[in-house]
């Protein structure tokens, strides 16, 4: 029951969006959050033009195997992350988009707050390699870094 306990603990620390996100992926089965994780590599968006030309200033995360470079942005409406990973790691930019998408424009102590773990609470942990888990794990670390530099 502890582990429930803490599951519903960790959920409630996340902003509505990810929550939402979180769900949908908790009521999958293993192979369909996969297909999930899919369809949301698509969906990350390319680096904002003016981004493109600021290249040098993105962070590298450098525990994941793929190249991962991340810069975040705030403003009235709350944070946002710019990601550029290659269209050939479809599991870390899956995870990415989720991060972003879950995360866009939510207040910077709602992602402070949030737990390092969402990729076990995405149930990603019954589908990914410990090797990747690490990778993905280190991600949600640079993004809560760079979003505290801001706050």
């Amino acid at each position: 029951m502890s582990d429930d306990m803490d599951v519903i603990n960790k959920l409630e620390r996340l902003p509505s969006g990810m929550r939402e996100i979180v769900e949908e992926f908790r009521s999958a089965t293993p192979r369909e959050r996969l297909e999930l994780l899919l369809e949301y590599s698509q969906d990350l968006p390319d680096l904002p033009e003016y981004l493109e030309e600021k290249r040098d200033q993105l962070e590298q995360v450098h525990e994941c195997q793929t190249p991962v470079f991340l810069i975040t942005e705030s403003d009235a409406k709350g944070v946002h992350f710019h990601l550029d990973i290659p269209q050939e790691s479809p599991t870390v930019r899956g995870y990415a988009a989720i991060l972003a998408d879950g995360f866009d424009g939510t207040a910077p102590q709602e992602v402070i707050d949030s737990p390092d773990d969402i990729y076990n609470l995405l149930g990603l942990n019954e589908a990914i390699t410990p090797q990747r888990l690490r990778g993905l794990h280190a991600l949600m670390v640079y993004m809560k870094r760079q979003v505290k530099k801001l706050a």
